[in-house]
Order: C-alpha cells, then sequence, then structure tokens
C-alpha cells in the first residue's frame, strides 16, 4: 500500500522526494529508480502523453514501490477517475480554486465507485451502511488526493480548500503562481515568498502536505523546505538533460576552445 504510506507521511509532515518524468521509456525508469525517490509526477497537462503510456509509465514504476502521482489536463471527476483505472496511485489537479471542484475530485478519489444521489449524499458526511463504507474506505484506501495551488484567489479560499478530510497534500505550481500574482517567474519576489508562505502554513496547520514543484538550484530548493514543505519535485527528466547536457558541451567546447553554441538559458522551459 505505498500510496496509503506517502499520504501517511505527507499529513504526518515527513519528508517525501520525487522527479516529474514525462519519458515513457524503461531506459528512464532504470535512471530514476536508483536515486530511490519516493514518488514521480507524471505530468499529462502540459506534455504529450497517451492515456496508453500513462498507464505503463504507473504501473511500472508502482512495481518499483515509486508511487506514480500524476497530474491530469483538469479537475475533473471522470478524468481522475480513469486515470486512477490506468495505475495512478496519486492524482495532482491544475488550478484548483471552489469547493465544487474539491468536491467532485474527492468523489472521485476517495469514494469510488459511488456516484449521483449515493456520492452526494457520503460527500455530504451520510454514512450509506456499514458494509458499503467499510467497502468505500478499504478500496480508496490506497488513493492519494493533492491538489495543485496556483492563484490568489485560491490562497484566499485554502480554509475551505482544506477542510474536507480526504484532501492529502496541497501542491504549489509556481511558474502559473506567479504569474497569477503579477510577478512572472520572479520566484525571490516578496509577494511570490509571502504566497508560498501562507499556503505552506495552511497546509502543515491542518495537518496535510504541503508541496512545490521547482527546477531552480539547491538553495532555494532547500529554502522552501526551510519555510515548511515536505513534498519536493526535484526538476524533471528533460531539465536534467538539457541543463547537464549544455553544461558539460560547454564545458568540452571551452577545453577545445571552440565557441559555445548551445545558444539556450538555464530555465528557458517552464513544466
Amino acid at each position: 500500500m505505498i500510496g496509503q504510506r506517502l499520504a501517511e507521511k505527507l499529513r504526518a509532515g515527513e519528508r517525501v522526494y520525487g522527479t516529474c518524468t514525462v519519458t515513457p521509456s524503461t531506459r528512464m525508469v532504470g535512471a530514476i529508480a536508483p536515486a530511490k525517490p519516493d514518488f514521480v509526477f507524471i505530468d499529462t497537462e502540459h506534455n504529450a502523453l497517451d492515456r496508453t503510456q500513462v498507464s505503463w509509465m504507473c504501473n511500472t514504476y508502482a512495481a518499483k514501490d515509486i508511487v506514480p502521482i500524476v497530474r491530469i489536463t483538469k479537475p475533473d471527476a471522470h478524468l481522475a477517475a480513469s486515470t486512477l483505472d490506468d495505475g495512478a496511485l496519486g492524482i495532482v489537479a491544475p488550478y484548483i480554486e471552489t469547493m465544487q471542484q474539491v468536491d467532485d475530485l474527492r468523489g472521485a478519489v476517495k469514494h469510488r465507485p459511488l456516484k449521483g444521489g449515493r456520492l452526494r449524499e457520503r460527500l455530504d458526511g451520510q454514512s450509506v451502511n456499514g458494509t458499503i463504507d467499510t467497502y468505500i474506505k478499504e478500496r480508496n484506501t490506497n488513493n492519494v488526493l493533492i491538489l495543485n495551488i496556483e492563484s490568489q484567489p485560491a490562497i484566499d479560499a485554502l480554509d475551505d480548500l482544506l477542510a474536507p478530510p480526504e484532501v492529502d497534500a496541497l501542491l504549489i505550481g509556481p511558474h502559473d503562481l506567479s504569474c497569477n500574482l503579477g510577478v512572472p517567474e520572479q520566484y525571490d519576489a516578496p509577494e511570490f515568498l509571502a504566497a508560498v508562505q501562507t499556503i505552506f502554513d495552511k497546509a502543515r496547520t491542518a495537518g496535510r502536505g504541503a508541496g512545490i514543484h521547482f527546477w531552480g538550484n539547491l538553495e532555494q530548493q532547500t529554502r522552501f523546505l526551510e519555510m515548511g514543505a515536505n513534498l519536493l519535485i526535484h526538476s524533471a527528466d528533460v531539465l536534467l538533460v538539457k541543463h547537464h547536457l549544455a553544461a558539460e558541451l560547454g564545458a568540452i567546447r571551452s577545453a577545445m576552445g571552440d565557441a559555445d553554441k548551445s545558444g539556450q538559458g538555464a530555465d528557458d522551459l517552464t513544466i
């Protein structure tokens, strides 16, 4: 029950570490697994991965005791349910701002297979009956629900968004959040850091995980952990290749007296 263990660690404030992967390849699994991440973050929102590829990735990483967490393309109950059917153990839904979105997701992730009126009763706190209550709890105990917080309206609604017991963690999307706050990609801006601190504090006070996906340097990432994050998505497979390849080819060219032809900045790719 690796999903359940991850959720328990998040709620207990234990730090968990992972990376983003968008590469459906056995070679990439072999490259990531030796780092012993607690989870992998499979991002379908900004990447062209089809359902078959995501299913293969989820089941392969889970077989390695690495929790597959999938960010779906929108906060949709049917999409969340089908992604769990494909093998995901965690669902991240992007750009959450309303309780209706949270209700749809907690029904799909934590109360499957109930639907319709029965689901509405359960979301309202009513017991269906002892047999069904036990069945629903046992069936969904390995599923993890994480909300992407990426805007000021979401921050304003945090107390309500964190109220449902099914929410395991909040995850900051730093790029979208910085843009929404009017300081695009200014990750040291006081407004951005204050918003991040508020999200971390609210999540941890409520006994939920607090996370961020960040691809900056070690100093920046450790700062977020010191601020209260206990879920860190470090970089991504494509970014790690991009940065290391550019740095190493640049070093070789420099050693040989050739001009650096990469023409790429360090962080011009956003995930």
